[in-house]
């Protein structure tokens, strides 16, 4: 059933329109991406789902007494408060409720029998509230999001003391706990780094919210969306599912149309390609990592040493040290850093970093916030100086792109910043050409040639931005988060630029998705120091993933040991009135009949439930089959089985270690 409807809406700013007769509709727990170009609508269709904008033409049909709440772009807290207290503030209602509920269950028992009806349909409304809340145990989830939105440091000092991004992440939080009815979401990755975004995802999809929000970052899309609305020339096109779905309907959609679409139909099919490719390696290595935690947790029972070493077998893995050993490679060295160390106010960012930067290198610059990122960027563009260590540069040119934009003068026109003695052609990397012929390519209509730049949206400057940064040549490229406020469009086309620069490219990005795109080498900062890696970005996260997991498991079991290890030193703090003396507390020596059943039942169910997974990614991927089976159906199936398993595993998971910790009893 819809929550809300817009039917047949338009609207339009000045003379531009933005929305043309779209309907659009919002079901309960769906989580509905929004994309298109910058300047497309994407906000304005979230302002007026939001009720901000009223439409022009049309109607918005909400159903009675839901609540719609969306993301500020700049939140606005009570200045005073504390981070804590200002998550508290922004759930006032809920701890409320919880406290009213606790005040009438004491009245209940007090009362017993002579208990009223209106007392107990209080109850029940507020128990309801609560739920639908989830609002048991807020306290804790409080913590986790202080915990993994980095805010614990900040946790005591007055919210103004704060960046606009940290209370963005304190306005993230809160808003997301509060779980109204309609959760509106726009760009909510900005701002945080990849490990945020995990804990951000794990939020959605354990909140079953209903969720519309706007995204450049496909990985994230992909992980969330059950549906992909793009705005496209005023127009809502529907695409069940994530990011992978959408790029095969579309293609669809376009080879159906005339041969001018031919460009972005091969971008599209190309994309689509690398997608699933990375998809399918990830599958597979999740399979792997799953038989692995299987067969890990047999032979612990006979050697928890084992553990151990495939922690070491997978830190390995993720660290691959160039300790300035000569590396033998005749293409041009760029930079050469020699035990490089830097600290600042005291605390030490990174030392004793040694690497050599050649000519073809794609190196990407990966880490929390806050680790020491952009200061190697600046290092590499000699802005500052190392604490220790020396770095040695070539005679190179570097391209520099940041979010200031300073190659760009806002008060002059498109045209003025690309040709400001006059004229209408530009040097574009030796070549001559029209400006207009370049600009095309970076999604720049004719029309706007004239425009001033302070006219233009964020995500379009920075568009503008890279555009005049491309028209040179160079040895080297650094980017510091050069996909904030992109559309995906713009991402592609500087993805497709990168991988055919014949320099050196080093970026800071925290998205996953371009960073795996354009980088085959990362220098990861981990523990104050900076590996050198070469596999894609996302695997070295699966592997960070998977020592976190073994981290737990290996704590679990070192619990467990020191537990039974303590004997029956507290056996006599319990004593039977019927004993000749103290008896101590009985351990379980045997599973229980549901535990037998589970270890039973449970592996067959779990590879029916994969069987069906498979069988639901092949429809989902194959259009033969979606053709015949259609896209939603087996999308919000595939959700329920994936669900399913979750819980179906990690029940079985918890037998086997119980079991396990039988035996050492």
């Amino acid at each position: 059933m819809a929550l809300i409807d817009l039917i047949g809406v338009s609207k339009k700013f000045n003379e531009k329109k933005i929305l043309e007769n779209a309907d659009f509709s919002v079901n309960s727990k769906e989580r509905i991406a929004i994309i298109g170009k910058n300047g497309g609508g994407k906000s304005t269709l979230m302002k007026i789902i939001c009720g901000i904008y009223e439409p022009d033409e049309g109607r918005v049909v909400r159903q009675n007494g839901i609540s719609v709440q969306m993301l500020a772009q700049t939140p606005k807290f009570d200045e005073i408060l504390n981070v804590k207290d200002a998550l508290k503030s922004e759930l006032k209602e809920i701890y409320d409720a919880i406290n009213e509920h606790e005040r009438i269950l004491d009245e209940i028992s007090r009362l017993g029998e002579s208990v009223g009806a209106e007392i107990l349909a209080a109850e029940k409304r507020l128990s309801d509230f609560i739920i639908a809340k989830d609002g048991y145990n807020l306290d804790n989830k409080i913590e986790r999001v202080i915990e993994n939105f980095s805010l614990k440091e900040y946790e005591n000092r007055a919210i103004s003391s704060l960046s606009g991004g940290e209370i963005r992440r304190v306005a993230l939080g809160a808003l997301i706990l509060k779980k109204p009815d309609i959760l509106l979401l726009d760009e909510p990755t900005n701002h945080l780094d990849v490990y945020m975004v995990k804990f951000l995802e794990e939020m959605l999809l354990n909140s079953a919210q209903t969720i519309v929000f706007i995204s450049h970052d496909r990985y994230f899309i992909d992980k969330i969306a059950t549906r992909t609305v793009e705005i496209d020339d005023g127009k809502l096109l529907n695409f069940a599912g994530g990011y992978v779905y959408y790029l095969q309907k579309k293609q669809e959609i376009l080879a159906s149309l005339a041969k001018s679409h031919e460009t972005l139909l091969k971008q599209l099919k190309s994309e689509e390609e690398w997608l699933r490719r990375g998809v399918k390696a990830r599958l597979k290595r999740n399979e792997g990592r799953k038989e692995r935690v299987l067969k890990m947790r047999e032979e612990a029972k006979k050697n928890p040493g084992v553990i151990r070493r495939v922690k070491l077998e997978l830190e390995r893995a993720n660290k691959s040290f160039n300790q300035g050993g000569i590396n033998q490679n005749r293409q041009k060295m760029l930079f050469e850093c020699k035990n490089l160390s830097y600290e600042i106010a005291g605390k030490r960012l990174f030392s004793e970093f040694n690497a050599r930067i050649l000519q073809r290198e794609r190196i990407a610059i990966v880490g929390r916030n806050g680790c020491g990122k952009s200061t190697l960027l600046k290092i590499f563009l000699g802005e500052i100086c190392p604490t220790n260590g020396e770095i040695k540069k070539g005679e190179i040119k570097i391209g520099y792109f940041d979010q200031k934009r300073s190659n760009i003068d806002e008060e002059k026109s498109l045209i003025e910043n690309f040709c400001p003695n006059g004229g209408d052609h530009i040097i574009v990397r030796g070549h001559y050409m029209h400006v207009f012929g370049y600009l095309k390519s970076f999604l720049f209509p004719r029309e706007y040639l004239d425009k001033p730049v302070s006219t233009l949206s964020g995500g379009e400057k920075n568009r503008l931005a890279l555009a005049k940064l491309f028209t040179d040549e160079y040895d080297c490229l650094i980017l510091d988060e050069p996909t904030n406020d992109l559309d995906i469009a713009t991402i592609n086309i500087l993805e497709d630029y990168l991988l055919s620069f014949s320099g050196a490219l080093i970026v800071v990005s925290h998205d996953r998705y371009f960073t795996d795109k354009v980088a085959s080498k990362l220098f990861a900062f981990e523990n104050a120091q900076i590996n050198e890696v070469h596999k894609a970005y996302s695997e070295y996260l699966e592997n960070e993933d998977e020592l976190a997991d073994l981290a737990k498991f290996e704590a679990e079991i070192s619990a467990n040991l020191s537990a039974n290890s303590g004997g029956n030193s507290g056996a006599n703090l319990n004593s039977n009135s019927n004993a000749n003396s103290a008896q101590t507390t009985k351990k379980p020596t045997k599973l229980n009949y549901k535990q037998n059943k589970i270890l039973a039942e449970h592996p067959a169910k779990i590879a029916e439930l994969e069987k069906r997974i498979a069988q639901l990614n092949e429809i989902l991927s194959t259009p033969e089959l979606y053709a015949k089976f259609g896209l939603t159906e087996p999308a919000n199936e595939l959700e329920i089985r994936k669900n399913e398993l979750e819980i179906l595993e990690n029940e079985y998971f918890e037998v086997l270690e119980f079991e396990e910790n039988l035996g050492k009893i």
